[in-house]
């Protein structure tokens, strides 16, 4: 490989014929260590398979006036258990909010349920105004709110 010639040139403008690649392949090296340390990090998934909680022994108060609200995987909304449309919903939570802005909202959904319906979910509690949302996904959760469980088929 060669950096220059030891000869006198026989023309000053004329260009070296000969491609310099050592940057070319330093640049390549470098790329290549830092594929190989970020490729293991990047794969790595966290599994997180939560245990089902016990139900609590006593309500509290902050519990008692928690608003439920689930989906069936058929994007059906619930309120309470009973069946509702998505306007009666949303005219429900309007009113729970001018009631209470600091109530919490606890949305039961399984695994089944589009996540559609439980991003239009979220977006209809936080433009009701209530900003506390939990997520519910245990299987008597589920079948509390008479909804079918999320361990049958």
């Amino acid at each position: 490989m060669s950096f220059g010639r030891l000869e006198k040139p026989i023309s000053a403008h004329r260009p070296m014929a000969e491609i310099n690649v050592t940057p070319l392949v330093d640049v390549m090296l470098v790329l290549l260590v830092i594929f190989m340390i970020a490729a293991p990090l990047m794969a790595d998934r966290l599994a997180l398979d939560l245990p089902p909680l016990s139900p609590p022994t006593e309500v509290s108060a902050d519990e008692a006036e928690a608003l439920n609200v689930a989906i069936t995987p058929e994007g059906q909304p619930h309120w309470d258990g009973q069946a509702v449309t998505w306007t009666e919903l949303e005219a429900r939570l309007g009113r729970a909010a001018a009631a209470n802005a600091t109530q919490e909202v606890r949305l039961r959904a399984d695994k089944r349920v589009a996540y559609e319906h439980i991003a239009r979910m979220v977006a209809a509690v936080q433009k009701a105004g209530l900003r506390r949302i939990g997520f519910m996904t245990d299987s008597a959760s589920a079948e509390a709110m008479g909804l079918p469980s999320p361990d049958t088929p």
